[in-house]
């Protein structure tokens, strides 16, 4: 998963830039890149690093331009050497300079057309770069005469008949301006925004909301599922439908953990969505577990928070936090390795022993992905006097691969992969796990006027709604995207900074 934002303006707009991705941060905290554009000049800069490590004074005095965009990763496909690190650019035609969030699913294919009839050739392992060479390759035949809002739509449209998955795409075109577009079933989210200035109108494209509202951008609405947006340099607007309709489907895992709550998503608020998704947990362990002895609720924090405030109100218990965190250290679900999370649990994580002291505490988590985080935390509530633990994830048993761009891509690596809630309560150390129901789940999240047509589900109940998703792909999947398959590439292909053009 990772976080991508692109503005037109009136004024240069490397500090806008660099604010929204560091309030984007949450969605990818391996590397960070800026790219901008000065009367044809393309300026960039970008390293491994959260976005405050990455960019100092002179780096953010060399950025120039009215047209930018921005990225922050964490790695899927690929490696995390600072040479995969986003914006990608590439001289022809034009000059174009691309930021990705997602996977595709046909990379295998994709690459080869790609070098043996494209003639492109290919710096890297990761996604983006493949869709930056197929966008480079349709402009050239689209507009070999000019660069036209026509042109720029025919490309993308012959794009999305060869890229297949999830993707949320922002580029900058050197004397055109931004493109913006995303995949057909809307997996991946996108939103636009504009802010009204005594220059002129300026246009935003972000994956969510907040990085809108803290630069005073106002939402306009979602890019929609097979959508392309086109901003020229004077700032004028274009729009077209390039895919033919499909279900739209946006990625239910947004709402479960990875979107900030203060976004909304497919009109959908990610706040409201969690505040729903507790409820529906408690009514099940109302429903399931009539008699428990649960004496506290605490969330882990925190995107389990604002679940857990509904599930102690209608339980009739105390909510308390009883873990506090250190916020200078990352998200350990999205940290690269498993020996990485690991080790990041303790140092993020310290527990309250009066809040635990013999008590039956109810552990709440937005969701239970490798059992790394739950584990430990489990054994920090033990070791601080808890008499029983019991854990319940605001979300289903994630028990089947992602392959639209969020880090679960092997099935051997995920604890509830095969197994009971019992036995996942068993290897965790839990004395009882409580996992949300699916069809609750889709209820929370689901909103009447949002207008989709459901969600992508495929880490629950491993459907794919691209439908091209077979057991051979999901096993080539594990063997070049798992945590060992990644280490050996970081042994074999040792990182190198990439620091401007």
């Amino acid at each position: 998963m990772c976080g991508v934002v692109g503005i037109v303006g009136q004024s240069p707009v490397n500090q806008a830039i660099y604010d929204a991705l560091t309030v984007l941060q949450h969605r990818g905290q391996d590397a960070a890149g800026i790219c901008t554009e000065d009367r044809g000049h393309l300026h960039l800069w970008r390293d491994n690093g959260l976005v405050r490590d990455v960019f100092d004074a002179s780096h953010m005095l060399g950025l120039t331009g009215r047209v930018g965009l921005g990225h922050v990763r964490y790695p899927t496909a690929g490696g995390s050497s600072a040479s995969e690190s986003q914006p990608f650019y590439v001289n022809s035609p034009f000059g174009i300079c691309l930021a990705h969030n997602g996977n595709l699913t046909n990379i295998t294919e994709l690459t080869e057309i790609l070098v043996r009839e494209d003639r492109r050739h290919l710096n890297t392992g990761s996604d983006s770069e493949v869709i930056l060479n197929v966008l480079a390759h349709e402009l050239q035949s689209a507009c070999a005469a000019a660069l036209t809002p026509a042109g720029i739509f025919t490309a993308i449209t012959e794009l999305h008949k060869r890229c297949r998955g999830g993707y949320a795409v922002v580029a900058m075109i050197v004397g055109g301006g931004m493109v913006a577009f995303r995949d057909p079933h809307g997996i991946r989210p996108l939103v636009i925004g504009r802010r009204e200035t005594k220059a002129g109108i300026e246009y935003m494209v972000a994956s969510e909301s907040v990085a809108l509202d803290i630069l005073g951008f106002e939402l306009m609405r979602d890019v929609a599922p097979g959508e392309a947006v086109f901003v020229n340099h004077a700032g004028q607007l274009y729009t077209q439908h390039c895919a033919p309709a499909k279900p739209y489907t946006p990625c239910i895992f947004e709402y479960v953990y990875f979107a900030r709550p203060d976004s909304i998503i497919d009109k959908i608020s990610v706040y409201k969505a969690r505040l729903r998704m507790g409820e529906k947990l408690a009514e099940q362990i109302l429903r399931d577990w009539s008699d428990n002895d649960i004496d506290v609720v605490m969330p882990v924090p925190d995107t389990s928070r604002t679940a857990a405030l509904p599930v102690a109100h209608m339980l009739g218990v105390k909510n308390r936090e009883g873990f506090i965190k250190n916020r200078y250290v990352g998200r350990t679900f999205i940290m690269p390795g498993q020996t990485e999370r690991k080790r990041s649990v303790r140092r993020k994580l310290n527990a309250i022993d009066l809040e635990f002291r013999n008590k039956n505490v109810l552990i709440v988590d937005d969701s239970i992905v490798r059992g790394t985080t739950s584990q430990q935390i489990i054994d920090m509530a033990r070791e601080a006097g808890a008499k029983n633990v019991y854990f319940a994830s605001a979300a289903p048993p994630v028990r089947h691969p992602n392959v639209y761009g969020i880090d679960m891509p092997v099935a051997g690596e995920l604890i509830a992969h095969g197994r009971t809630s019992q036995q996942v309560a068993d290897l965790i150390g839990a004395d009882r796990v409580i996992y949300q129901d699916l069809d609750d789940l889709v209820d929370a999240v689901r909103f009447t006027e949002a207008n989709i047509d459901g969600f992508d589900t495929s880490v629950f109940s491993g459907e794919y709604v691209t439908g091209d998703v077979t057991p051979a792909y999901l096993a080539r999947l594990e063997r070049e995207r798992s945590d060992n398959a990644k280490r050996q590439r970081e042994l074999d292909l040792p990182g190198r900074r990439h620091a401007s053009l």
